[in-house]
């Protein structure tokens, strides 16, 4: 099948700073691609219509392990201005994010969610018996998280996000009181370390949350840390508080690695950060893992097609962690309005087009 092929790459600064353990992000980068079908096969063998033009966005998080902005600009000059599904599937297993984004396409056009067909049925039941999904919302590292459970529990959030392992431990410890003392009744917080720790520090983390409201410890070690995946076995399996892996799961086979590794704990998927979403569920959903969906702070166009996923998910709903909006100074690169719940429908209406025409 032919297609025309364009992309535009952006850098969005961010409306207010995001702090994690790999560094104060201010803007977001990344690159929007558009696929257009050839007109001459607007209809299918059986007569049936189906769409002409697809967009997928290269989320690229180069400290999380994906491939740079540079590389995947430089891959889609390369493939040229008219590409077909040989050439698609040409561009390298490493740009991970570029071949996300062109699958987010290619299926668009061919109204296809990147779920594995096992999932399917059960994932359309899902969403017909549950039309809305819980979101967390993202609190901001250090005292200033203070500031924003109120207003977020007064809009409805009872489970909470809170970025760790920016500031000195014992400061943050020590926050850790005043955080869940402003969580209303029944709130979960979740902890994201962004890999900060050593064992000796998330030790200390997970003796502290063991008798407060801490549904998971997201990533604590560092996936790049020597016997990372011995400490995070160890870790998950020593203390009651559940464990997450965040950055583990983005480089190619690390979910397969991780579930024959026997791992207890969540898998927290960024489905724009996965080169091949439909595989990587068809895995989890086989090993019954826990799963929660993620933002990588992607623009509408990836928030579309990471969303889509997780409402097609057949496995038990969890809150989603996609509570980041608004995000950019220019709001039209914004995903739905952050509330506490999130309609199937709000994902349907977000308005692509208006992200891509804005990078013209």
């Amino acid at each position: 099948m032919n297609f025309s092929f364009a992309y535009r790459r952006y850098r969005l600064p961010l409306r207010t700073a995001v702090r994690t353990a790999h560094g104060v992000w201010t803007e977001r980068v990344g690159v929007i691609v558009r696929l257009e079908r050839d007109p001459a096969t607007r209809s299918t063998s059986s007569g049936e219509e189906r769409g002409l033009v697809g967009y997928g966005e290269a989320a690229v998080i180069p400290e999380f392990g994906t491939e740079t902005v540079d590389e995947v600009e430089v891959a889609c000059r390369e493939l040229g201005a008219k590409v077909d599904d040989a050439r698609l599937a040409s561009v390298p297993v490493k740009l991970g994010c570029l071949r996300n984004a062109l699958a987010s396409a290619r299926g668009e056009i061919d109204g296809r969610v990147a779920i594995p067909p096992a999932a399917g049925e059960q994932g359309r039941r899902v969403r017909d018996n549950a039309p809305y999904l819980g979101i967390a919302a993202l609190l901001p590292a250090g005292r200033t998280a203070l500031t924003q459970i109120g207003p977020k529990a007064d809009a409805g959030f009872r489970v909470f996000k809170w970025k760790v392992g920016v500031a000195d431990l014992a400061d943050e410890l020590a926050l850790l009181d005043d955080v869940c003392a402003a969580l209303p009744g029944g709130a979960q917080l979740r902890l994201d370390a962004n890999g900060a720790w050593d064992r000796r520090q998330a030790e200390r983390w997970l003796e502290r949350c063991a008798e407060r409201p801490v549904e998971f410890v997201e990533q604590p070690i560092a996936t790049e840390a020597r016997g990372a995946v011995d400490l995070l076995l160890g870790l998950a399996n020593d203390w009651p508080t559940p464990l997450a892996l965040d950055e583990s799961l983005v480089g190619e086979g690390d979910i397969e690695r991780w579930i024959g590794a026997g791992w207890p704990g969540v898998f927290v998927v960024k489905p724009s950060l996965i080169r091949d979403v439909a595989s990587a569920l068809a895995r989890l959903e086989k090993a019954k893992a826990t799963v929660i969906f993620s933002s990588a702070l992607e623009t509408a166009v990836g928030a579309r097609a990471a969303l889509r996923v997780a409402f097609a998910w057949g496995g038990e709903p969890r809150a989603l962690g996609f509570g980041v909006w608004p995000l950019f100074v220019d709001g039209r690169f914004d995903g739905p309005h952050a509330a506490a719940f999130l309609r199937a429908e709000d994902v349907e209406r977000i308005n692509v087009e208006a992200a891509w025409n804005a990078l013209s």
